[in-house]
């Protein structure tokens, strides 16, 4: 394996493509990516379905207005709910709109209170992806595990077209999307 091979570098690598280019976007563009669901996306938002999305932290791809849309469709929402790097993370009922509450890693996150629900489609952060549809995250697993246990659910991840890379390093664990949504393009396999 090559030094620059390696999640971490990758990871940093993939950030600062991530941030540049977010920065780089004029603020009526960086309105307009993502602002509607696009028809691939569309197809798995059926009315009583559970979509499970996530607040976006810095230059990730912010998926609230697709929420706001799948909820006027019709779908239930969710959120991910975490404790700490090793506990599981879990998926909460929650309505655009209800407060969050801060939680580990910066993340804003429903109520622990709130009802607990198993998504029928995830939409995925992510650092990069690669050709086989591996997602490169955060590094603390969370989202690898809840989709290993999530067999039924549709898994797409969310990204700005600079984080494509032909190939990422991978281990046993890492779970591959079905699908990743760009400002550019639905690409499966």
């Amino acid at each position: 394996m090559q030094p620059d091979f390696d999640k971490q570098s990758q990871r940093s690598e993939f950030r600062q493509k991530r941030d540049r280019f977010v920065d780089a976007l004029s603020p009526q563009d960086r309105a307009l990516a993502f602002s509607k669901i696009p028809s691939p996306l569309a197809q798995y938002l059926l009315p009583g379905k559970i979509v499970a999305g996530y607040v976006a932290i810095g230059s990730e791809v912010d998926p609230a207005a697709f929420l706001t849309q799948a909820h006027g469709l019709g779908c239930d929402i969710a959120l991910p709910h975490v404790t700490s790097k090793a506990a599981p993370m879990r998926f909460l009922r929650w309505t655009p709109g209800d407060d969050l509450v801060s939680g580990p890693f910066g993340l804003l996150q429903p109520a622990e209170e709130a009802p607990l629900c198993t998504p029928d489609i995830v939409l995925a952060p992510l650092v990069a992806f690669d050709d086989r549809l591996m997602r490169l995250g955060q590094g603390a697993g969370h989202y690898d595990r809840a989709l290993s246990l999530l067999d039924q659910a549709v898994a797409i991840g969310l990204a700005w077209s600079v984080q494509h890379a032909s190939a990422l390093a991978s281990d046993i664990w890492d779970m591959p999307l079905h699908a990743i949504l760009t400002e550019k393009s639905w690409i499966t396999l």
